[in-house]
């Protein structure tokens, strides 16, 4: 099967039936996404790349990576490599992922996507005119027990969703010179956390028209405890918060008009959820399934390029780029600015 007309890239032939990886970064999140992708029969991970090449070849060593390079350019090179996962600080995913595209590979990214929706558009552009296959790395959205909760609500389970709530708070304190608050490297708790509250608001009302916020601030300038309302035409709410000082449930709840679904502890990636369904005890909702966390939207990419499809249904750009509205327009709000916003 030819890569070069079917948004694999120009890489040459792909492997029947397997996915191989390029991932860029060597962080815990790099090292989570290759060790749930090595465990998987149809995708493996045949290079890393990072700006310091020792560090390349320590992954590669602990992960059993046959190729380490010590800057992207290599990687993005590479024909053996038909998809780039890009895990850098999110401060570096439109510089990665644009440089992917420009060599003509597909590209999962991490989220955030982008640090603004100016950077977000500028991927998407470059995406759809080279004909590549472009994903945020939405986990959540890839995420069976999501996904069967997704239809239960759009089959009227719970009647017409009238509020969502859902946070997502770490224990700090982070030092002045953590990433968490450098603007540069888009600190703050709303692009790392935030994006997955807002994420799943959208996933189940869109984007909003009205959007509030609040938070504290750092001495840096990023958002240190925020608090989100996002408001529908509809007249269906969302109460979001997100923080750098506090362990908070990381749950969320979506409350219909004839019910209401709780998710547990760590909801951006459960196993269950309860369905509080009118006049009828409470059910325990699960989804069978054989792969587990970031081996689901590995999957995802895995079979779009086996059909030949350049975005996926599941996690659609066009989403992608209206959660980037909302983040740019709380921002905006709280007062929180990137050197990068200014443009290039």
């Amino acid at each position: 099967m030819l890569a070069a007309v079917d948004g694999f890239g120009r890489q040459g032939k792909r492997e029947q039936n397997v996915t191989r990886w390029g991932v860029v970064a060597t962080g815990g999140i790099a090292a989570r996404f290759t060790q749930d992708v090595q465990a998987l029969d149809d995708a493996r991970v045949v290079a890393v790349a990072s700006r310091n090449e020792a560090s390349a070849k320590t992954f590669a060593d602990r992960f059993d990576i046959p190729q380490a390079y010590g800057d992207w350019a290599g990687l993005f090179a590479d024909p053996e490599v038909d998809a780039v996962y890009v895990a850098t600080p999110h401060s570096a995913h439109r510089a990665a992922a644009g440089a992917a595209l420009e060599a003509g590979k597909a590209v999962l990214c991490e989220k955030p996507f982008t640090l603004n929706t100016r950077e977000a558009q500028e991927l998407v552009t470059l995406a759809r005119e080279r004909d590549l296959f472009l994903m945020e790395a939405m986990w959540t959205y890839c995420n069976p027990v999501v996904r069967r909760l997704v239809e239960l609500v759009r089959d009227g389970a719970i009647g017409e969703v009238r509020s969502v709530q859902a946070d997502f708070g770490v224990t700090g304190p982070f030092a002045p010179d953590h990433r968490m608050r450098d603007p540069e490297l888009g600190g703050g708790a709303l692009l790392d956390l935030g994006v997955y509250p807002v994420s799943f608001a959208q996933l189940l009302l869109g984007e909003p028209s009205r959007i509030q916020a609040d938070a504290q601030l750092s001495p840096e300038g990023v958002d240190v405890n925020t608090g989100m309302l996002l408001g529908w035409d509809s007249g269906a709410v969302a109460v979001l918060t997100c923080g750098l000082d506090g362990h908070s449930g990381t749950r969320a709840t979506v409350t219909g008009s004839r019910g209401r679904i709780d998710l547990p502890e760590g909801f951006f990636d459960p196993d269950s959820f309860v369905l509080h369904r009118a006049g009828a005890e409470a059910e325990v909702v699960r989804a069978r399934s054989a792969l587990h966390g970031m081996q689901h939207e590995a999957a995802e990419v895995g079979a779009c390029l086996a059909a030949g499809r350049t975005e996926s249904s599941l996690v659609p750009l066009a989403g992608t780029l209206a959660v980037m509205r909302t983040l740019d327009a709380v921002r905006e709000r709280l007062g929180v600015h990137y050197p990068q916003d200014a443009g290039h």
